[in-house]
């Protein structure tokens, strides 16, 4: 095929050549010619692509195809209830609710609700007059050693960094924040001046780099710490144990979106790729993370303190609760992040296989804080791909106090999915630090756009609570929720999901779901006992 094509192409050059000296405008489509032949003669020499060697030319067309390929997916093919990881109708009620446009649907559901795994919510006869409710519920966090509870909103942004975001798009966020009184979670790479500018409420999160809070070798800065969560806009301390994204693995800030000014705030050098470390330096066991937790609170002034994780090693979770038993300490809250991926770039093995997911998370640190007795000291907020009034009613019924949505923000913003966020390429200037990109995104216009879907999104919540006959999400439980589990059987989530009785895990009564995870769980070490004494055995057998 490679002969045939560079045959062709010489023999319409020649053909060219003779036309141009008996009709000479046949010169300029010679210029064509000679470019096509050129390109075609490298394509044959070069030894990189396969396909461009056997077919020179033409096999151009496959990058060009694959380049176009997302957006004739995305504008052209794809379904309302297609396309991932959001599908158009969850993007699209976004949009709706931001621009203050239509949000209903006509002719009904667009889903198959005789497909497992579907679920729902029941309605009641006793439904109220949507008047009656309150459009702004709110949730006080801070256990009994906070000194500064703070009101949260029962939806919040959630944590994506500067850096990750440009500058434009957390200006908005926060803007949005301010005017909707819900809070603002800095993400790992630190609080900014484009946080601070707007004085809309913070949750400052503190990653394994400790950015914003480090010393020169990477390490935790108390002094700086203070100075910044001091702040009076700083509301709430988050420290970041594991994100959804790539759970066990530090956070990556690639080396073209690593800036001057972002490393500066940082505390890295510029245009360097920058990995967090995959654990916390400042402590390696969960009593020392609970002297941890109680440091950064009487650092802060008695703010609330919590920990933000995506669930691995339930033993490893079960061991946090034992130090909490054992201290008479516990974080003010806790963040439990699905490890279904979230808006953090990360490796495909991350993304799809590592960690559990949200519900199944949500449920375990819900039932391990109750058997514990644990639970009226810790509030927990759900993350993870909360996109719907009906998302936030599943995470709420499972045990969460309040949510944080990051994708459904940055669809607030502007964000088409292009799935371009790692490649410092986003066409809306939401995932960018190109300034060219960024500059496209209005502040003004997008941050009453995140009011909006705040907003609207919080009424759609109520709305549907009135119809369940509940007057506020704390009625909310696991026997509100129904899936059909299979073509056979519906089941609700409390059947799913089997609730504990408090203070159960305490005791010798322990649910046969739970043993083996309390009896690996040690204090003392975030590894199971069955691996610790492996090494202990080694470590004799070698001395």
């Amino acid at each position: 095929m490679r002969n045939q094509i560079l045959g062709a192409l010489t023999a319409l050059f020649i053909f060219n050549l003779l036309v141009g000296f008996y009709w000479h405008p046949a010169w300029w489509f010679l210029l064509l010619t000679v470019m096509l032949l050129v390109l075609a003669i490298v394509d044959t020499v070069q030894n990189k692509h396969s396909i461009l060697k056997n077919f020179p030319l033409i096999g151009r067309t496959r990058w060009t195809v694959e380049t176009l390929r997302p957006f004739i997916q995305q504008y052209v093919l794809e379904s309302d209830t297609g396309g991932a990881p959001i599908s158009r109708m969850f993007r699209s009620i976004v949009y709706q609710r931001a621009k203050n446009s239509r949000e209903t649907i006509p002719f009904g559901t667009q889903l198959n609700t005789y497909d497992d795994g579907y679920e729902w919510i029941g309605h009641s006869l006793s439904a109220r007059d949507i008047d009656e409710m309150n459009h702004d519920p709110r949730v006080t966090i801070g256990g009994k050693d906070c000194k500064q509870p703070y009101l949260a909103s029962i939806l919040n942004i959630s944590a994506m960094s500067f850096g990750s975001l440009s500058k434009n798009a957390i200006l908005a966020l926060n803007k949005g924040a301010k005017k909707g009184n819900f809070f603002h979670n800095t993400g790992e790479g630190g609080l900014t001046p484009y946080h601070e500018e707007n004085g809309g409420d913070i949750v400052w999160q503190i990653g394994t780099g400790y950015f914003g809070c480090r010393t020169k070798d990477g390490k935790f800065d108390a002094d700086l710490f203070k100075e910044k969560a001091c702040l009076p806009q700083v509301k709430m301390i988050e420290i970041k144990l594991s994100q959804g994204a790539k759970p066990g693995h530090g956070g990556i800030l690639p080396a073209y979106k690593n800036t001057p000014e972002i490393a500066k705030i940082r505390g890295v050098e510029p245009g360097t790729q920058v990995d967090s470390p995959p654990r916390h330096s400042a402590f390696s066991t969960p009593l020392e993370m609970i002297d941890y937790i109680q440091k950064l609170r009487d650092l802060s002034g008695g703010k609330p303190i919590g920990i933000k994780l995506a669930l691995g090693r339930k033993s490893e979770f079960i061991a946090m609760c034992k130090a909490m038993v054992e201290t008479g300490i516990t974080p003010d809250f806790i963040t439990v992040d699905g490890g279904e991926g979230g808006t953090g770039a990360a490796p495909l093995e991350y993304t799809n296989s590592i960690g559990f997911p949200l519900r199944e998370a949500l449920a375990f640190v819900d039932d391990c804080l109750i058997g514990f007795d644990l639970r009226k000291q810790v509030k927990i907020i759900a993350s993870g791909k909360i996109i719907s009034a009906f998302q936030l009613v599943k995470n709420l019924s499972l045990g969460a106090d309040i949510c944080n949505s990051a994708r459904g923000m940055m669809l607030a913003l502007g964000c088409v999915q292009s799935l371009s966020c790692n490649t410092n390429k986003c066409p809306t200037g939401v995932a960018t630090q190109d300034p060219k990109l960024a500059k496209g995104l209005d502040v003004t216009d997008k941050s009453e756009r995140v009011y909006r879907f705040h907003k609207k999104t919080l009424h759609a919540l109520m709305d549907m609570l009135s119809s369940t006959g509940h007057v506020s999400t704390t009625e909310l439980n696991r026997t509100h929720i129904f899936r059909r589990v299979d073509q056979a059987s519906i089941a609700r989530y409390d059947e799913i999901f089997p609730l504990v009785k408090t203070g159960t895990l305490l005791g010798d009564d322990i649910p046969e779901r739970f043993k083996l995870h309390v009896k690996e769980a040690n204090s003392d070490s975030f590894m199971p006992c069955s691996l610790l004494a492996e090494i202990e055995e080694e470590t004799k057998s070698v001395s």
